[in-house]
């Protein structure tokens, strides 16, 4: 099929798109293959480490705590968020397939924003989670209930839709965009804003108020839970104690620190760096969706012991239903 790629933008005339062509990354467009080859690669590896604890989680009782349902769901929402963005990045860098009609950019916009949004939360229940449990341990069972729980689980599914809905809305209300081509690997909410022909303060000012409502909070709560806790680390008397905590929570800080970096950068250099080659800032920006779903498992299979020796009671045991 052949499609007709607007060059309208060209003419110096403004229009409305019905669809949007994604480029990929700038700059690499014939080495997309190769790179593509280690984003797939990574994407098998998280998909596979995910569904991996989705499967052994609610499989066994002794894994049925607040703090492995929250990384169940963790997994979960890494699931869903590649499964937002991968696909259609592979097809670009393998088939070429650029073209992404302008509702179905704005579903995908909505998708991973929201994923990464909830993630964040997740992180943020973590961090809290870890808190209670080092720093007020008699109160952890009454302080984390079902309840709680729940709850934390409604307002991260309610949060995003608040907040992330009017982005589209606005969106949806420019008439006019100077080109259609997204110089990116994805549906990106500033990427897409920038090509409007049209006052877009109010857009960026919205998209402001978003991160820091979303990241910023999350991410100031999470610093302070682990201040807390590494305060109340110091003071354990002994050193095989203070080891065993700090081995607690060192899969938390490690995911915690991957998925930040990253978004911090994402985040800041579409606003100001204009400097930095942008090959560089959408392989990185790609990176933040593909490194923290592929680091979460591996880092809590690795360091949790009880999701270590679950998984090994579960492959022996699917080894030894196979040679029956």
């Amino acid at each position: 099929m052949n499609f007709q790629f607007n060059t309208s933008a060209h003419n110096a005339t403004s229009f409305q798109p019905t669809f949007f062509i994604l480029v990929g990354i700038p700059g690499l467009e014939d080495s997309q293959r190769w790179v593509g080859i280690v984003f797939c690669l990574a994407y098998i590896i998280a998909l596979i480490g995910n569904m991996t604890l989705v499967v052994v989680i609610p499989m066994f009782p002794s894994l049925h705590g607040p703090m492995f349902i929250f990384l169940m769901l963790l997994a979960s929402n890494d699931i869903l968020l590649g499964v937002s963005i991968v696909p259609k990045m592979l097809s670009i860098f393998f088939s070429g397939s650029r073209l992404i009609l302008f509702d179905a950019c704005l579903v995908q916009m909505f998708f991973l924003h929201s994923f990464s949004s909830i993630e964040s939360g997740l992180l943020l229940a973590m961090a809290f989670d870890r808190y209670v449990a080092i720093c007020k341990p008699l109160r952890y069972s009454s302080i984390v209930t079902s309840r709680l729980i729940v709850k934390i689980i409604i307002m991260l599914c309610v949060r995003p839709v608040v907040l992330i809905v009017p982005c589209l809305l606005l969106i949806k209300r420019f008439k006019l965009f100077k080109t259609n081509i997204i110089s990116h690997s994805y549906c990106e909410h500033m990427a897409v804003v920038k090509l409007a022909d049209a006052d877009i303060r109010v857009n960026s000012a919205w998209g402001l108020l978003v991160a820091f409502t979303l990241v910023g909070n999350d991410l100031l709560f999470i610093s302070l839970s682990y201040g807390r806790i590494f305060q109340a680390v110091y003071r354990l008397p002994s050193t095989e104690a203070r080891l065993k905590a700090f081995n607690t929570c060192t899969p938390h800080i490690c995911v915690f620190l991957s998925f930040y970096i990253l978004a911090c950068f994402s985040f800041l250099s579409h606003r100001y760096g204009k400097h930095i080659p942008s090959y560089i800032h959408i392989i990185l920006s790609d990176l933040y969706l593909l490194v923290p779903p592929m680091i979460n498992p591996l880092m809590y299979g690795m360091k949790t012991k009880l999701i270590s020796e679950h998984v090994w009671k579960l492959l022996i045991k699917v080894k030894t239903c196979s040679w029956r």
